[in-house]
């Protein structure tokens, strides 16, 4: 076991706390102000969208939207950090309301696409070769609302235009299988590397990974994560962890089911994540009912969690589990693992 674990998060896991039911209840705090927190908290590298880089893009030139993110780059850089990947933010804007890339509107998918190339100008700003892809509203909330294949079609159409665009750029699909919309197209891990395979340069389209978005299709996040690393495609995660088949909820790295956690650790460390680059991410947010100074816990907690599940699995006796595995004993081989995990 040889993973080399490097931590990043995003801007938006410092949030207000707002949910679908009510307003915020925390106070705002500043982008920069955010960036400067990140050492502190053992950080090393941001996750960004495009306009997190370069806010209120809309108007902006080209060469301008460069000028801004060039500066950035030399603030983070002051700081110590680097960029892990820009995403295109495409599902707030009304033009992406029936999704982006599928949308049915021709005029809406060209913004999809404009906005897409705005990102990867970004992120060669940045010094970053990934782009991640969520594609929130590329589904339906009725299935005759569009024809699956030629969704699926549009996607690999988009994507190829963006790899078309930079020679150099690598795309990363981020399944979720629903919300905001009732069905997606991408919904899992596979369908995201197959969606890869109708393009034109598969070696450069992998995945994300998110636990919550695989817990949210009923599947293992640990398993999810063995099947892109099986593929050479698991690219980034995006560590978190979920109650159940709900909402999104984005919850502490670890603290609904511990075991769930120590085992995408573990499938990381065995086959050594990190070695070409990778980093560990998180999409965590704040409980609602946490106060303004104390609503940066669980980042530091996460990570804490993190390390203490990899220093549990680089420590376990290995050979015992191998004579479980032996001797089919697999009863002796679970009450071993819980016996391990319990303080």
């Amino acid at each position: 076991m040889a993973g080399i674990f490097r931590f990043t998060f995003g801007p938006w896991n410092i949030h207000e706390g707002a949910d679908v039911f009510g307003p915020m209840v925390r106070k705002t705090i500043e982008f920069d102000k955010k960036l400067e927190m990140y050492k502190g908290l053992g950080f090393d590298g941001v996750q960004l969208h495009d306009d997190d880089a370069v806010p209120i893009l809309e108007g902006k030139s080209a060469s301008q939207i460069r000028l801004e993110a060039k500066a950035l780059k030399e603030r983070m850089e002051g700081m110590g950090l680097s960029t892990e990947f820009v995403a295109p933010r495409l599902w707030e804007d009304p033009r992406t309301i029936d999704g982006g890339y599928t949308s049915n509107d021709p005029k809406s998918r060209a913004y999809a696409i404009e906005r897409s190339k705005i990102s990867i100008d970004i992120a060669n700003e940045l010094g970053t070769d990934l782009i991640v892809l969520w594609l929130a509203r590329d589904g339906t909330y009725i299935r005759e609302a569009k024809d699956s294949k030629v969704a699926i079609e549009r996607l690999a159409e988009s994507v190829n235009t963006m790899l078309e665009y930079d020679r150099n750029i690598r795309i990363s699909i981020e399944p979720k299988p629903n919300e905001p919309m009732d069905h997606a197209y991408i919904p899992t891990t596979g369908h995201a590397i197959a969606l890869g395979m109708l393009t034109s340069d598969p070696d450069r389209v992998g995945v994300v990974i998110e636990s919550a978005h695989a817990i949210l299709a009923g599947l293992d996040p640990s398993d999810e994560m063995g099947y892109a690393l099986a593929h050479d495609k698991l690219w980034t995660v995006h560590l978190n962890d979920q109650n159940g088949l709900k909402f999104d909820q984005d919850k502490a790295f670890g603290s609904v089911d511990l075991r769930r956690a120590f085992n995408q650790v573990r499938v990381l460390d065995k086959h050594d994540y990190g070695k070409n680059g990778e980093w560990v991410g998180l999409d965590v947010k704040a409980m609602r009912t946490q106060k303004d100074e104390v609503a940066i816990k669980h980042l530091s907690n996460s990570r804490e969690i993190f390390m203490k599940l990899l220093d549990i699995s680089r420590n376990i006796d290995e050979s015992h589990i191998q004579k479980c595995i032996e001797a089919r004993d697999y009863e002796e081989l679970d009450l071993f693992i819980m016996k391990t995990l319990l303080p």
